[in-house]
């Protein structure tokens, strides 16, 4: 009996969860799930699954649990991941998990591969379905003799239609955290048309693409921090215009430039006071000093919002104008505005969210002057607040790895990412039958 240890039970772990259960009885697996909070892990499974308190700094703990499964998949924080990797290299046991492949990971590749184990990282949506859909397409190019001139890619895990009733047309369907930190830690670097581009903090929501997705309208997608790593990760080398980004729908962008240009996205200070500080007084604390001036006001002046804007809509509705208080002690910029986003946009018990991704790959038709556009288009919506679009398409790659490894599907050692056939091709096909499927576009 091949027994499955998963360490974490955060919101995507709902579908990875289920898929293996259900093949657990087809295969006779054992699962042991480990979550900091007990009572919170045994919501996300069924019998006979067992669930344990973990604690991934009791080392004896992670030792034995490790030394008793044949693959570990870990759902924690990335900052765990190498520590849980060491126990895996102690006693030879695969690791796969849906977050960057880290500097301390691949440090560990050639241990691993020389005890004939796997670190397979990047099986969630972004990164993971990204990967393995873009790279089935640049393949599939490249095997037709054609040259690939430019690969642009854009994800963004938002609202469905049914549930926008925001002027934001946003809620919060995973890390509020790293919404408000999106962008920051250096410029956005891509390439394009041959030359090196970036974008600084402080324009970059500025800068923005409008993609037009057929049955779901217009998005604004604004570029990720560092395209430029994808280069290698493709094998992009030759590619003149290299390009990848987060989507939004419009107007989105605009007015969250406001709080990045006023400072509110800050998080390398703490303010004070911020304990009896309400929002109106948070936001007036970057302004300039007036007693006449309502807050309001004030902002619109600096910031050159014009009186028509819907900014202004967006802004008002988040209740930045409200005497409401923030309630946090000694916090950050950007820890206050996430407080007020998260009540904010917080998802409704019927709410369902929506993930959306696109691809566009403009190549030279082989032996031929003509260009041709390809755009490649995935939307998944969700089912509730559990089984969400996020937790779907973080999950189910995942859990459809896992099974490859245990069944020998995949072979391969050491640490890998899923851009080779081996891996998103099975994977990629599995996917479909959730619904999880592309929809291609070709123009001449």
């Amino acid at each position: 009996m091949k027994k499955i240890l998963i360490l974490g039970v955060g919101r995507s772990s709902s579908s990875l969860i289920t898929y293996l259960e259900e093949n657990a009885r087809k295969y006779g697996w054992e699962i042991t799930v480990g979550a900091h909070n007990k009572q919170s892990g045994l919501k996300r499974v069924s019998p006979p699954t067992q669930v344990k308190a973990f604690d991934v700094f009791n080392e004896d703990q992670l030792n034995n649990e490790v030394q008793a499964s044949d693959v570990v998949v870990s759902m924690l924080p990335a900052r765990f991941h190498p520590i849980v990797a060491m126990a895996c290299l102690k006693y030879s046991k695969s690791m796969l998990t849906a977050s960057y492949e880290s500097d301390e990971i691949l440090e560990m590749s050639t241990r691993a591969k020389s005890q004939g184990i796997l670190f397979l990282n990047e099986l969630g949506v972004d990164p993971g379905i990204d990967h393995m859909s873009a790279m089935r397409i640049i393949n599939r190019i490249r095997e037709r003799g054609h040259k690939l001139l430019c690969f642009e890619s854009f994800t963004g895990g938002l609202i469905a239609p049914e549930s926008d009733n925001n002027p934001w047309h946003y809620k919060i369907t995973w890390n509020p955290r790293n919404v408000v930190l999106a962008g920051q830690g250096g410029p956005a670097r891509f390439i394009q048309e041959g030359t090196f581009k970036y974008i600084p903090y402080h324009r970059l929501f500025r800068r923005t693409e409008v993609i037009d997705i057929e049955g779901y309208g217009k998005f604004e997608g604004y570029a990720n921090r560092d395209s430029l790593k994808y280069i290698d990760k493709y094998n992009l080398q030759d590619v003149p215009t290299v390009y990848r980004g987060t989507l939004r729908r419009p107007g989105y962008c605009r007015a969250w430039d406001v709080f990045v240009q006023l400072g509110a996205t800050d998080d390398s200070y703490t303010m004070q006071n911020t304990e009896k500080m309400t929002y109106k007084e948070f936001i007036n604390s970057f302004l300039y000093y007036s007693l006449e001036d309502p807050v309001k006001t004030k902002l619109y002046q600096y910031m050159h919002i014009d009186q028509d804007s819907d900014v202004r809509e967006k802004l008002e509705w988040l209740g930045i104008f409200d005497d409401t208080a923030i309630g946090l002690k000694n916090a950050t910029p950007a820890q206050i505005l996430e407080h007020i986003i998260c009540n904010k946009w917080a998802l409704e018990p019927d709410d369902k969210d929506m993930l959306v991704m696109w691809h566009k790959f403009i190549f030279q038709e082989s032996g031929k002057q003509k260009t041709t556009l390809l755009t490649s288009s995935m939307v998944v919506t969700g089912d509730d607040q559990v089984n969400t679009a996020m937790a779907k398409t973080v999950g189910l790659p995942l859990a459809i790895a896992v099974k490859m490894v245990l069944s020998g599907q995949i072979r391969l050692t050491g640490s890998h990412i899923p851009t080779v056939r081996e891996i998103y091709e099975p994977i990629l096909n599995e996917l479909e039958l959730y619904g999880i499927r592309f929809n291609e576009k070709e123009l001449a």
